[in-house]
């Protein structure tokens, strides 16, 4: 479906929007690669210097098809993304958006001119609900607006569109100042808000407020949309609440030309994604309506309580909780458990039955769960990612590392034929020994040699693999928990002996959404852990369990 926007003639009509998935430089080079149909590529917001963010929960499902999130406008800085965007492959028949915020029209123009030479275009964040000092304050006023796109368009020498808030009574008004300081196109809508959301009596996400996307939306993007195409002559990119052919033909006949697919995408594969947009082109061309089918309104992002019943000290920053009940999980999934106030984070759990989580102190929130009480109030989504699915009589090798163990025990226990390969430091590091000795055949390597294998876990991992006879290699199925070092040099070791397609790798990479929306978990080659995880196969086949 070629598309003209702004000089060039692209692949498809739709696109991404910012802040959605293609949060990365991995993930925007892979969507280039494989799906042809977004032919505008946009990026996560950039400002001038680097910000973390706010702490999770940073997204919550307000009902089916609806999000509220709050992410904080988390990124590297834009001397860093200008690196990053450097590096990237864009097609002749691609138009890669690069989104930019300042607090000042003088760093929106300092933003512009670094990553301008990375890009086909600049959209200006006008419009951010919940970031404070940033965004939505600006896209109210038309005066500012008309002054900051001028201000950006005479810096740069590429294509500038601003992306305009709904939270006004006068988007007519805003449209034409944009198009009056020289914008080449409008991106319409941004989230509505914020609002407040609360689970259990408390408030979900961790700023409090939020912005409103999907479903809850599109009326009022539909209209913004209408009223912007009646008052100003340019191209106009809408998005908010889109999903099917039904949503994406009323969107072009109020006068949009690129369609922004984003809330949508909560929950799919990276493959399924691809699937997704043939789906929807297809519908275009032919009058049907297939794509709303692969929509997961299905995803689940409540959360139950849970009751903490002991909490075991193994070393000074490693410990055991033990919860109250059993919770519904398969080996190779995983949970976030949320504390109201202090956060949430994604954990592997270590037992399903009571429900068992280890800890390692790294940061904020596991150094509050060092010293957590019997009976606090505690909560858990999920479980999200998928479950591991080896071949029917395959020999199962797991190696872990670190909190790895825990996604380990469980992949054990309900398979069998499996041998575990268990490092650590030093003895005192171990834990959960017995239990996993158990339901397999146990190695255990230590840095200091205080318990098994003096040295690293991949030496004895080589030892073993170095026994096998090559029919009994080829029946291997490997499964790498942990750190990336360890991981990697876990993996270099099996290349020696079985194929790729044999290895399957979970590494500690962040998340934070844990349904494929923020983009935060991404591999290098553009999957994302969550949703294509954990276990990343070492060459993509696509989905593990399907």
């Amino acid at each position: 479906m070629k598309t003209a926007f702004l000089g060039k003639t692209l692949s498809g009509p739709f696109t991404i929007p910012s802040g959605i998935v293609s949060c990365s430089a991995s993930i925007i080079q892979r969507v280039f690669d494989t799906i042809p149909e977004v032919g505008v590529l946009t990026t996560k917001s950039i400002g001038p210097q680097p910000r973390l963010g706010y702490r999770e929960p940073i997204l919550t499902q307000t009902e089916p098809g609806s999000l509220g999130n709050a992410v904080g406008l988390t990124n590297p800085g834009a001397e860093r993304a200008a690196e990053m965007m450097s590096r990237l492959d864009i097609p002749e028949d691609r138009f890669l958006l690069i989104s930019i915020f300042g607090g000042s029209v003088e760093e929106y123009v300092a933003v512009a001119k670094l990553l301008a030479p990375h890009g086909d275009g600049l959209e200006l964040n006008l419009s951010c609900p919940h970031a404070k000092g940033y965004g939505m304050a600006m896209g109210q006023d038309p005066d500012l607006v008309r002054e900051i796109v001028s201000t950006v368009k005479a810096a740069v020498s590429i294509p500038v569109v601003p992306k305009l808030t709904p939270n006004v009574p006068n988007i007519d008004e805003i449209a034409r100042a944009a198009v009056e300081g020289g914008a080449d196109a409008i991106c319409a809508i941004n989230t509505m808000g914020p609002e407040s959301f609360q689970a259990h009596g408390h408030p979900i996400l961790s700023n409090g407020k939020g912005g409103v996307s999907g479903k809850a939306i599109l009326p009022t993007a539909l209209r913004c949309v209408q009223e912007i195409q009646s008052s100003v002559d340019c191209p106009i990119i809408a998005c908010g609440g889109i999903s099917s052919a039904a949503n994406v033909r009323e969107f072009q006949s109020v006068g949009a030309c690129i369609i922004g697919i984003g809330s949508a995408l909560i929950g799919m594969t990276t493959h399924e994604i691809a699937d997704y947009f043939k789906v929807l082109s297809k519908d275009l061309e032919t009058g049907t309506e297939h794509a709303e089918e692969l929509v997961r309104y299905d995803i689940d992002m409540s959360f139950k309580p849970v009751s903490l019943v002991r909490n075991t000290r193994i070393t000074d920053d490693i410990c055991i909780l033990r919860f109250d009940r059993k919770i519904d999980i398969q080996a190779g999934q995983f949970v976030f458990l949320w504390i109201p106030g202090l956060g949430e984070k994604p954990f592997s759990a270590l037992t399903d039955d009571p429900f068992s989580l280890v800890i390692i102190n790294l940061g904020e929130f596991t150094n509050a769960l060092m010293t957590v009480e019997p009976g606090i109030e505690a909560y858990v989504r999920g479980p999200h990612g998928n479950a591991v699915a080896p071949p029917n009589g395959a020999r199962i090798i797991a190696v872990a590392g670190g909190t790895g163990l825990a996604a380990m025990y469980q992949l054990a226990r309900d398979f069998g034929n499996t041998e575990i390969f268990m490092g650590a430091r030093s003895e005192e590091r171990l834990y959960f020994i017995d239990e996993c000795d158990a339901v397999s055949t146990l190695h255990i390597a230590t840095d200091d040699g205080s318990r098994g294998h003096h040295g690293v876990l991949t030496e004895l991992l080589e030892q073993r693999l170095n026994e096998l006879p090559a029919n009994e290699l080829e029946n291997l199925v490997f499964y790498n928990c942990g750190p990336a070092p360890m991981v990697h040099a876990a993996e270099a070791v099996q290349r020696k002996f079985c194929a790729p397609e044999q290895i399957f790798n979970a590494i500690d990479y962040l998340t934070k959404c844990g349904v494929g929306i923020c983009g935060a978990c991404d591999a290098p080659d553009g999957r994302r852990l969550c949703v294509d995880g954990p276990f990343l196969g070492a060459v993509d086949q696509g989905p593990l369990n399907k």
